[in-house]
């Protein structure tokens, strides 16, 4: 089984601007690009380059590919973007390059290579495995804004006071993003990775792509399939997201199925009050956690060396509800927010800690801040602050923690670029095999849905019962891994979609 974690994303968008889609004819995208191909050198790239080296250890090959900063310009500047490479040993049935993808967007993806070698077994030997660190990401040409915080997964609170601290971290993270980064940041979207993806094709010599892709990686993967139909082979599509929520706007409907999701959490910690003490009934643990977070908007909660407030709460709880294996991490998130608002000394979990550096402590700027470029580049938003506290009091009532966490105000409204093309529409009959766990509280089940029909050519598996974030080669269930297994041995789709149970 794979370890790696899935990002998770937020928010709301209205529109866009300029050029679209592929060259005409589907033509590779380097027809007026020359690629020179890869330039392959050494994983490590110092002699204190750890996670270099392990992929070398791995018999990992590392390289760049030079591809433009604008795929309307393509001999004005280019950049460079990082792949790492393992070869397949079963070169009698090979059957070309996947690339995969972990979704985020722009989380890194290199060192998760030797992973999903050996999570994938004799079905991963026919390919050779590629990570793609998305342009401007990880060890691809770099973008970093310096971020002393972070606003996602943050919420736009309990009140108006919780909205405007949103309002003015969102301006000042933004106003962090001026030169030199600006014109990097104006070709940041994920119809440009997906450009990429295919100028990496070209570059080692494939005529087609496979491609594996969690969470945002299933729009990159269905965004490319719209692109180059024809460069595309198997697809394998996981945790979806519905594509014409492009943006910020993807999880803007995602309220509901939380609050579905943590009601059944808190029938579970309710059986189990004996241990975690929060009550002995669903509708006793929900109290528990309503007070929590009306405590935080009065006054922040004292965590350790952290200061949690209203914007804060509903991160970490929607981290451990990702996932029911969680259910007992979440329990003690929950035992922790209660002490703290009962003012006694607490300290967060390992968990907690590691959600709160990235929101608070600004862990992982670089990272970040191509994550919101991205999303910032893929849909225009709204700039009128007011739109966002309009639409997040007309939803409360129905999810008081969940639905500001889905409506908030995002840096996209304040961000120093627009979005230089307009969305790509995805709607094509490339075959695509699409796997989600019915219960995903981040890709629902319903944006599963809505991109399997824009996909016409597709068909799809639905992990009953279970609520997690990231199936295939994460979740174990061997139902889903043999029928992913199947299509990417033969390249045939299941006949029909299935429904799979643990």
């Amino acid at each position: 089984m794979l370890t790696a974690s899935l990002s998770i994303i937020t928010v709301i968008s209205l529109t866009a601007g300029a050029f679209t889609g592929a060259l005409p004819g589907d033509a590779p995208v380097n027809a007026s690009h020359s690629s020179p191909g890869v330039s392959w050198h050494p994983c490590a790239l110092g002699p204190g380059d750890a996670e270099g080296r392990a992929l070398d250890d791995a018999g990992v090959e590392c390289g760049d590919v030079t591809v433009p900063l604008d795929y309307a310009r393509p001999g004005a500047r280019s950049i460079s973007v990082a792949i790492a490479r393992s070869r397949g040993s079963d070169t009698t049935h090979r059957i070309g390059a996947m690339i995969i993808n972990l979704g985020g967007p722009a989380s890194p993806v290199l060192d998760s290579v030797p992973l999903a070698r050996a999570a994938m077994g004799a079905t991963g030997e026919r390919f050779d495995l590629i990570g793609m660190d998305p342009r401007f990401a990880g060890r691809s040409t770099p973008v970093d804004c310096h971020w002393p915080a972070y606003w996602l997964p943050r919420s736009a609170g309990a009140d108006r006071a919780g909205f405007d601290a949103m309002v003015s971290l969102d301006r000042d993270l933004a106003g962090r993003c001026g030169r030199p980064q600006q014109e990097l940041l104006r070709h940041a979207s994920t119809a440009n990775m997906a450009r990429d993806m295919d100028t990496i094709r070209a570059a080692l010599g494939e005529p087609k792509l496979s491609f594996l892709g969690y969470s945002q990686g299933s729009y990159l993967g269905a965004v490319y399939t719209q692109l180059f139909p024809r460069r595309a082979d198997r697809i394998v599509l996981d945790s979806a997201i519905n594509p014409a929520l492009s943006g910020t706007r993807v999880l803007r409907d995602a309220a509901p199925g939380r609050e579905a999701q943590l009601r059944e959490w808190a029938a579970w910690a309710a059986a189990r009050d004996d241990v975690y003490h929060l009550g002995a009934t669903a509708d006793a643990v929900l109290g528990t956690v309503r007070r929590i977070y009306a405590a935080s908007a009065r006054h922040p909660l004292a965590v350790g060396p952290y200061a949690v407030d209203d914007t804060l709460v509903p991160a970490l709880i929607i981290t451990p509800l990702t996932d029911d294996t969680e259910n007992g991490e979440l329990a003690d998130v929950v035992g922790v927010l209660t002490r703290a608002a009962d003012g006694m000394p607490t300290e967060p979990t390992e968990e907690m800690t590691a959600t709160l550096a990235s929101l608070v402590d600004g862990v992982g700027s670089a990272t970040h801040t191509a994550q919101t470029a991205i999303l910032c580049g893929d849909a225009a938003v709204s700039r009128d602050p007011e739109v966002y506290w309009r639409d997040v009091q007309r939803h409360r009532a129905s999810s008081p923690l969940f639905e500001p966490l889905a409506r908030t105000i995002t840096p996209c409204s304040f961000w120093p670029e627009a979005p230089a093309e307009r969305p790509v529409e995805v709607h094509n009959g490339t075959p695509a095999l699409i796997v989600q766990a019915e219960k995903d509280v981040n890709s629902q089940l319903p944006g599963a849905v809505a991109l399997h029909r824009a996909l016409t050519g597709s068909r799809m598996i639905v992990l009953a019962g279970a609520r997690t974030h990231g199936v295939y080669l994460f979740r174990g269930a061997s139902c889903v891994d043999d029928a992913v297994d199947g299509y990417l041995r033969n390249g045939s789709l299941p006949a029909t979609d299935l429904t799979c149970a643990e």
